[in-house]
């Protein structure tokens, strides 16, 4: 069954969703005013304990549209939710937008990801949290280690599942869906809909609300984009031409983490402040990159693709794509960084000469054909170290492979975990 918001002719509105009035006093006090078209959707037959499978792209709210039903219903009714999501950047923004709501219902919640503390994650469980957002690698640590049970989850969310499937992590998913009870309510919200999900939701949801409010593939809104056609060798030359014309916030994406780390090498001699974000940053570094980012002490942020749905920062100006994505479904969410909120926002991708076919491939995903621009004339090229190697490009979706598909939440930490009651321990 398919559901497409509809519109009488008035702004639509909280207040009009079903949801309780604490609820709605902390989203005023938020300043959410308007729901998004997916929030609008889901929210309504959420909130009636229907399992629901959204389609949207990511930046369109998908937080709030389960965030409002788990945790309206859980304070209800009782039982746990459980969220699942691929990398440690979303569980942590997930994370982070429940605890400005959970408060107004007395709810607690606790995160669980690879390359944080597991002492730490097992004193969390201490103060009994409701809710429990995840990757799946570290909870599946805690599943072993008998540190979590999941015999109470009674509403489970699973987040971005296509990029999960993507990742690699079905075995993990399969493990965790066979440790949660049956009789449950599941959202799942992906920006695709493959076989593998349409397999999954039939297997594990109980007649599941199709709610689409764009179709796969679709860019965002107000997103500007622009093409180079440029030589490997003169990729950072147009990269400093385009960052002196440009003044706000950029967001570079690298293919592989040691073209990242060169390419903020170089942005930083440059004289931009600049910030990595790849899977060779420890935990620590990755919460500072991000957060500098957001807070203004980073103008640019160089990631790879665990970025391109893992960044909710409202009012990035620019996406570069210095190498183009290994899988044209990434750009729709790369330049997704960008224009969120309702802003306007640019968007730049890098080919070479030789990626002609790879750039065919992303405009039959998008739909749309990307303007392409003439070549500006390039600043001299800078001087460097004789033992710094010329930059790595492996370009298009037929070059060497980037990071590995694994989880960024994987099993960390070691050691046997405590028993003991509370929360979601045994």
């Amino acid at each position: 069954m398919t559901h497409s918001p509809s519109s009488d002719g008035h702004p639509p509105s909280f207040h009009g969703l079903g949801i309780a009035p604490a609820l709605l006093t902390r989203l005023d006090a938020l300043n959410f005013v308007t729901p998004t078209p997916i929030q609008h959707a889901a929210i309504p037959p959420a909130l009636d304990g229907k399992d629901v499978m959204g389609i949207a792209q990511t930046g369109t709210g998908k937080t709030l549209a389960f965030g409002i039903p788990l945790l309206q219903r859980l304070a209800a009714k009782g039982g746990r939710g459980l969220i699942i999501l691929p990398t440690r950047e979303l569980a942590l923004q997930v994370d982070e937008t429940l605890q400005k709501l959970s408060e107004a219902v007395g709810m607690k919640t606790a995160v669980f990801i690879g390359g944080a503390s597991m002492n730490l994650q097992r004193q969390m469980l201490r103060r009994n949290p409701r809710v429990l957002t995840a990757t799946p690698g570290r909870l599946l640590d805690h599943l072993q280690q008998g540190t979590v049970t999941l015999k109470e989850v009674s509403m489970l969310v699973l987040d971005e599942a296509d990029r999960m499937l993507d990742m690699g992590f079905a075995p993990q998913l399969n493990k965790i869906l066979a440790a949660v009870p049956k009789d449950r309510q599941t959202m799942l919200f992906s920006a695709t809909m493959p076989d593998s999900i349409v397999k999954m939701a039939t297997s594990h949801m109980k007649l599941p609300l199709r709610i689409e409010v764009a179709p796969a593939g679709t860019t965002a809104e107000r997103v500007e984009q622009e093409l180079y056609i440029v030589q490997k060798a003169d990729k950072l030359r147009l990269l400093e031409k385009v960052l002196t014309e440009y003044q706000g916030t950029v967001l570079v994406f690298s293919r592989t983490k040691h073209g990242a780390k060169k390419i903020a090498r170089v942005v930083r001699d440059m004289g931009h402040t600049s910030a990595e974000l790849h899977a060779n940053r420890s935990q620590a570094q990755r919460r500072e990159a991000l957060d500098g980012f957001k807070n203004g002490k980073y103008r640019v942020l160089i990631a790879t693709d665990i970025a391109s749905r893992g960044i909710d920062v409202t009012g990035i100006e620019l996406v570069i794509n210095f190498d183009l994505p290994e899988n044209p479904e990434d750009y729709v969410h790369r330049i997704g960084r960008t224009a969120r909120a309702g802003r306007e926002g640019k968007a730049i991708s890098f080919a070479s000469p030789d990626q002609r076919r790879d750039i065919r491939d992303i405009e039959r995903q998008i739909n749309a054909r990307i303007p392409e621009s003439s070549l500006p004339s390039l600043p001299a090229a800078r001087q460097r170290p004789p033992d710094d190697r010329q930059m790595e490009d492996h370009g298009g979706f037929r070059g060497r492979s980037g990071p590995p598909r694994r989880s960024f939440g994987g099993s960390g930490g070691s050691g046997r975990g405590r028993r003991g009651g509370g929360g979601f321990r045994r």
